[in-house]
């Protein structure tokens, strides 16, 4: 008989959820770190388009103009603000799914599955993006700002000193507007996707699955998720951008300035970026709950109630 695997905590219990809170922070932080000469160029592209044509341009620009550490610049605010992002949406989307789950029957929870993804997603964004938006308002304004200051810790207090608290949530609307439709995409999509490798690509179950496979399949489903997400929230990342940038900015003149053509700027930077991120955190993530210990429930199967029903 095989020996039943041992967990580190329950599912859904409170250290599940402050377990999964953790590897959200790992994850999150330390992708969009990872990622930030990348970001920097496509915010760049985004509010200076004369003077960053491409990618490749902006890198070499940017590189010219201050080595290294230019690539380098808003890397603080981005760890942090992200791994506070990032515990709040994975904690949040895991206990909002489960509560959500538990509203209706079995039956109901697997058949109407998608929208129960979006739901919880969508509510565990619109919490996480109070604690991020501070730190992406600064995060852009050091990036995109000629001659502004290297250091977070410099930056939050001029920024407060000059131009008061509000500063921080001005992009807040628009931030909403970019990452509530890429979690709910982000999450939604990989769940599907995740469904649809198991069921019709992996060549064996996912319980006969080494951990390791079973990892390799995550990024996998991560990554396609990671395009989709940066396509649909490309445009209000762009608005977010440029209001970071400029204060007095509004969200109709920053449309009316840059255009249909303009509110698309930067997307391959983008989808280059979200597509590593996303695969990327969905990685750490699953990995930190191997490490952990913590329970892994599979994708979404049909209730046995259900397919005695379909079977009749």
């Amino acid at each position: 008989m095989a020996k039943k695997e041992e967990f580190s905590c329950a599912m859904y219990s409170n250290k599940y959820f402050m377990l999964c809170s953790a590897g959200g922070a790992c994850a999150c932080g330390s992708t969009h770190t990872f990622v930030t000469p990348l970001d920097l160029v496509k915010c760049r592209l985004q509010v200076d388009p004369g003077k960053y044509k491409s990618i490749f341009n902006g890198f070499g620009i940017s590189f010219s103009e201050g080595g290294l550490s230019n690539l380098v610049k808003g890397w603080a605010p981005t760890l942090i603000g992200y791994s506070m992002q990032g515990a709040a949406k994975f904690a949040g989307y895991e206990y909002f799914k489960y509560k959500f789950a538990h509203m209706c029957d079995e039956e109901s929870a697997y058949l109407y599955r998608t929208y129960l993804y979006l739901a919880a997603s969508a509510s565990a964004e619109f919490i996480a993006d109070v604690l991020l938006c501070p730190f992406e308002a600064t995060k852009v304004r050091m990036q995109t700002t000629p001659g502004y200051t290297s250091q977070m810790r410099k930056a939050m207090p001029h920024m407060l000193a000059t131009e008061g608290f509000g500063v921080f949530y001005r992009g807040l609307v628009p931030l909403w507007g970019r990452q509530v439709p890429y979690t709910m995409m982000k999450f939604a999509s990989f769940e599907k996707t995740l469904e649809y490798l198991y069921a019709n690509v992996v060549p064996k179950p996912r319980a006969q699955c080494t951990a390791f496979e079973q990892l390799v399949v995550t990024f996998t489903a991560g990554y396609i998720a990671g395009v989709l997400c940066a396509i649909v929230s490309h445009p209000s990342d762009t608005i977010v951008s440029k209001l970071n940038k400029d204060p007095s900015a509004s969200i109709g003149g920053i449309i009316n300035e840059v255009g249909f053509v303009g509110v698309w700027r930067g997307l391959v930077a983008r989808i280059i970026m979200i597509g590593t991120l996303t695969g990327l955190q969905w990685f750490v993530y699953d990995a930190f709950k191997v490490y952990t210990g913590m329970p892994r429930p599979p994708p979404a199967d049909m209730p046995a109630s259900l397919k005695a029903k379909m079977n009749k």
